[in-house]
């Protein structure tokens, strides 16, 4: 099977595609044949150096596809099942094992290429403004690169929770994105000069939450932008750290949280209700998913080169 690794810490050109034996499931475990697997900032982060991983590392962690082998002891699932998953090392390839738990089954109505694209930005969506900062009705807030796939997807569960959503946006060519995602105001800003138009926006109060995950750049007009006891959820630290804040720095009395991903999705069962009701939000058209950007598995340099740049919208898959 064909398999993307990295081979050094770096940039695009130590990723390389090579040929291993077809991956074979252990107890607990399954294999699936890739249909499709979602390229994330969190893998410019490994490749970066982020995280320390041993060398070649098999790159990716989302996707969707078809069982193809079932490990002693697995049930509840079959052979020829769709599946979609998060979190599975090695999702860049033709084939991927891992723990029976880590795969959600997938519903007629949800495509392998929609599935992939839901996984991780729609279940960390679904974490920033239904656990981290329930949005409540009235509430406003300032969602950063809400033309991103995360953008999106926030934006329209904002607006489903009652919300109002002032989206950033670097360019003038991504405002139409935003705003069919359900953006209610837009601001155009590449420099990190965003807060007072967001207050301005916001009646002159400020906003209620900020959801940032564009990194240290925008930190300090985040912090500027929110009203008091207004909540800060930040992301993103591919983009890079804001390591040192000292707490009786932060202005207005407003709570500032890293929001983590597995906080949303702790036990197989939270992964699979929560995975749930986001296919259910897409079947009634609650949620829409722009159509991904695709890439062959081959082009995955070109593919991490487009999200790196940060030109695009929406999601960006590559295809086995």
């Amino acid at each position: 099977m064909k398999t993307a690794v990295m081979t050094a810490v770096g940039g695009t050109d130590v990723l390389k595609i090579v040929e291993r034996p077809d991956a074979k499931p252990g107890p607990g475990e399954i294999a699936v044949d890739v249909a499709a697997s979602g390229v994330n900032f969190m893998d410019i982060g490994i490749r970066r150096g982020m995280l320390e991983v041993p060398l070649p590392h098999a790159m990716g962690v989302e996707g969707a596809g078809r069982i193809v082998e079932l490990g002693e002891g697995v049930t509840g699932l079959t052979v020829g099942q769709r599946v979609a998953w998060v979190y599975v090392p090695g999702s860049y390839a033709e084939r991927v094992v891992g723990r029976a738990t880590s795969f959600v089954p997938l519903p007629d109505f949800i495509d392998d290429r929609t599935a992939a694209s839901l996984m991780m930005q729609g279940l960390t969506a679904s974490h920033f403004a239904t656990d981290f900062y329930p949005v409540q009705e009235g509430d406003i807030a300032l969602v950063h690169a809400a033309a991103g796939g995360v953008g999106q997807l926030l934006s329209q569960i904002i607006k489903m929770r009652g919300g109002i959503v002032i989206g950033r946006v670097s360019s003038e060519a991504k405002v139409a994105a935003a705003k069919a995602a359900g953006a209610d105001h837009v601001i155009v800003d590449a420099e990190g000069a965003f807060a007072e138009e967001a207050i301005r926006l916001s009646g002159g109060e400020g906003v209620h939450v900020v959801f940032d995950g564009s990194g240290p750049a925008t930190f300090e007009g985040s912090l500027a932008a929110l009203r008091r006891s207004g909540t800060f959820c930040w992301f993103g630290p591919v983009l890079g750290s804001q390591t040192t804040v000292p707490i009786m720095s932060l202005p207005k009395s407003i709570k500032l949280g890293y929001a983590v991903f597995f906080d949303h999705i702790y036990t197989p069962e939270l992964l699979r209700s929560r995975t749930l009701r986001l296919f259910e939000w897409v079947r009634e058209g609650r949620l829409r998913i722009s159509p991904a950007t695709s890439f062959a598995l081959s082009e995955v340099e070109t593919a991490h080169s487009a999200i790196e740049s940060r030109a695009t919208t929406g999601k960006l898959l590559l295809i086995p």
